[in-house]
């Protein structure tokens, strides 16, 4: 690792570099394929997530714009980082792909969702390369499973679960309102795989930290789901292309040479981020955004991260959309400056509310009980929002 004498960062460092990487200090004029690639993933389980992500993070964004990009090629969406489903730059596919798909399959084989469908996995395993050649087309599910309960004898929804979770599959989108509605097809990734796997987790890691750094060997795994040993591996094979600093706390951080590392009292604007924001999910708990006290009014105990406010950097409520504007569940009382600050960002969703819902029904369940020192309806710019 390159480097001398190891500079000294305080929390409220790390706290700017990390937004400033991921383009929460200043908005940025980029297209849409650019700006995922700047911030490296963003999580699309819900496929509307990387729309708010974006319009949180690029000046002028148009949702038409991550439309064009899933079309073209530019941005895919598959299972990726923590086995979950992420939008990424397909120039950055191959890499993190060839660094996670060792660690997905190994779960997913062992998964007793998977094992209880009596297939065993080295069949399984035997039968992908034909499933990749059968997908170099787009396909549906039913389709798939249909090929694969021909293929294998026994037609069950989980085998192709478990294969879509570690194989290079994309997503295809199918013109729903966020380009993915239920009954997407999929297809075989172009080019799938970086190799060998030591070039490119080294290659992952410059990734993730040019996004997410400085950081220790433990935010890489936490936010890639790799073991720690792996993620030693990693740094390792990195050798000379990062640098090393100190945290506040004493541990060893790695970045990559020139990365932005703005100084800790630089202003750090108001934003609405979505669900399980990437920016709350790169560090180890409680991350750098947010207070451990306020965690569990975030983070739910089945994993969902709710809608954050960003006020100075920090978390400091959630959001959740409401007729013709966006709800703002402060956790504390906030002046009327910084109330000002979030209006103007809730205008910004209204082309996005435009298209459909912002947010799962299913979630809305999280605010029953939830504990706010102040409730806000903040409206949006247009009054044709549904």
């Amino acid at each position: 690792m390159a480097g001398g004498g190891r500079r000294r960062l305080s929390a409220r460092d790390l706290n700017r570099a990390t937004l400033a990487r991921q383009l929460l200090l200043a908005r940025e004029p980029l297209p849409a394929a650019v700006g995922v690639r700047r911030v490296l993933a963003l999580q699309a389980q819900e496929p509307v997530g990387p729309y708010l992500a974006l319009t949180a993070r690029l000046e002028g964004f148009a949702p038409e714009d991550l439309d064009a990009a899933y079309a073209a090629g530019a941005v895919a969406r598959s299972t990726l980082l923590r086995m979950t489903i992420h939008a990424v730059s397909a120039e950055d596919y191959p890499t993190l792909y060839g660094t996670m798909h060792k660690r997905l399959r190994g779960a997913r084989l062992g998964d007793p969702r998977f094992t209880k469908t009596g297939v065993p996995a080295a069949a399984a395993l035997e039968a992908l390369p034909e499933l990749l050649e059968h997908l170099t087309v787009p396909r549906s599910k039913d389709e798939i499973d249909d090929w694969l309960g021909e293929r294998l004898g026994v037609r069950h929804e989980r085998v192709f679960w478990a294969l879509r979770s570690f194989a290079p599959f994309w997503h295809v989108p199918n013109g729903g309102p966020w380009s993915f509605a239920r009954g997407h097809a999929f297809r075989a990734a172009p080019e799938p795989m970086r190799e060998p796997w030591e070039e490119a987790a080294a290659a992952a890691l410059r990734r993730y930290l040019r996004a997410f750094g400085p950081a220790t060997v433990k935010d890489f795994a936490r936010f890639t789901l790799l073991t720690r040993e792996m993620a030693r591996e990693a740094v390792a094979a990195a050798g000379d292309t990062i640098v090393g600093y100190e945290g506040p706390d004493g541990s060893e951080l790695f970045d990559v040479p020139g990365a932005p590392l703005p100084d800790g009292d630089t202003p750090a604007p108001p934003r609405l981020l979505p669900m399980w924001d990437s920016a709350l999910m790169a560090h180890e708990v409680p991350g750098r955004l947010l207070d451990d006290g306020l965690r569990p009014l975030v983070v739910k105990r089945n994993g969902d991260v709710l809608p954050t406010v960003l006020l100075d950097g920090r978390v400091a409520g959630v959001w959740r959309p409401a007729e013709r504007g966006v709800e703002v569940s402060a956790f504390r009382k906030l002046t009327r400056d910084e109330w000002d600050g979030l209006a103007a960002e809730a205008e910004r969703l209204a082309p996005l509310a435009e298209r459909g819902p912002l947010l799962h029904a299913r979630f809305l369940n999280w605010w029953r009980d939830l504990e706010a020192a102040e409730v806000r309806l903040l409206p949006y710019a247009t009054t044709s929002v549904r």
